[in-house]
């Protein structure tokens, strides 16, 4: 099991953010432009693991060099079902340095931007260190 996936089942959100590159890019299924740096990264992440409930990992993809993974996952977001994959590249250093998301179907993905707009306040203050 990749130590990723272990962190994000544990909700373990130190082992998480210890993953992160400083200048890792986040891509949202649900935001147009991508978020750039691991506070806010971070920041997304913890306010995930607030809105996803049931949420588990159900396969792992790696790539033959090991700097890609693709993690498949299900969970349920304000009563609506989703599928969804996270798209990991690691940095030299191992740590991840591009993480994109993407979820299905679009009452899911509909549901998870409702969730994630009512987090963005925190998130914000989160990212900016408050």
């Amino acid at each position: 099991m990749h130590p990723f996936r272990e962190a994000v089942e544990a909700r373990d959100t130190a082992a998480i953010e210890a993953m992160l590159a400083d200048n890792v890019v986040f891509t949202s299924p649900v935001a147009f432009k991508p978020y750039p740096g691991k506070a806010v990264t971070s920041a997304i992440l913890r306010a995930v693991l607030r809105v996803f409930e049931d949420f588990e990992y159900v396969r792992e993809i790696a790539g033959p060099d090991g700097r890609d993974h693709a993690l498949v996952f299900t969970a349920t977001v304000n009563g609506k079902q989703v599928d969804g994959c996270d798209f990991l590249h690691f940095d030299a250093d191992g740590r991840i340095d591009d993480f994109m998301v993407m979820v299905r179907p679009l009452s899911g993905a509909q549901a998870l931007a409702e969730a994630m707009a009512a987090e963005f306040p925190r998130i914000t203050e989160e990212a900016l260190g408050g």
